[in-house]
């Protein structure tokens, strides 16, 4: 992982005071996050030079990229008109696992853009406590065809396991614990309706970690 890569993580876990009972301040540092991330996406559209700052350059090299290749693919495909899209981020950690909280350095976020009924997903993850599961040689029980790697979407309210959606394609780095992760998927109007009450989630699922070694649900950028 690059050096602003990881700048960027050890940001983020500092400022999540991690091992501090995280999941009683997640919510709140999280809606401070996204009113952030709010405004710097509102100033990015308007300026092409990211700040530098030490707080918010990490979070442009991250969440903020992954935001704008979103856009530019849903650009790019005449999707439909941007002014009318709506733009989701996922902080992924190992404190949203449910219902046990590994222990892990991994980390992850993604952005996704909605333009009607189409949403484009972008994301990179580090620090994996191991390789992703393999669900060829270790599929859940009945097999499930359409899971094709161990990054997935799924439907559920926070704090509770809810059924496979989606899976994400995964393009890992040289350490094969890390990488780039993507997706584009038609949704249904539960899904919709899902993903606006703030009831759809991204997770990892490492062969160390089976049941889900990351987990962050998506967030609408307002």
């Amino acid at each position: 992982m690059s050096k602003s890569s990881q700048s960027f993580f050890n940001w983020f876990r500092r400022s999540r005071g991690f091992g501090q009972s995280a999941r009683v301040r997640g919510n709140v540092w999280l809606a401070g996050f996204l009113g952030l991330m709010s405004c710097l996406w509102l100033t990015a559209i308007a300026t092409p030079v990211w700040s530098q700052s030490p707080t918010v350059e990490p979070i442009n090299q991250h969440l903020m990229a992954d935001l704008r290749e979103a856009t530019l693919v849903a650009q790019n495909t005449g999707m439909g008109p941007m002014d009318l899209s709506q733009r989701y981020v996922a902080i992924l950690t190992a404190e949203g696992v449910v219902p046990n909280m590994p222990m892990t350095d991994a980390r992850a976020v993604a952005g996704a853009v909605l333009v009607g009924d189409r949403l484009i997903v972008r994301g990179d993850f580090s620090s994996l406590s191991s390789a992703l599961r393999d669900y060829t040689s270790d599929p859940v029980t009945p097999p499930n065809p359409n899971i094709t790697s161990a990054v997935h979407i799924h439907r559920g309210e926070p704090g509770k396991n809810g059924p496979f959606q989606y899976a994400l394609t995964v393009m890992l780095n040289s350490s094969g614990l890390g990488g780039r992760l993507m997706g584009e998927y038609t949704l249904s109007t539960e899904q919709l309706q899902a993903l606006q009450a703030g009831n759809l989630y991204m997770d990892f699922h490492t062969k160390k970690n089976r049941a889900g070694e990351l987990r962050g649900m998506f967030r609408a950028l307002t």
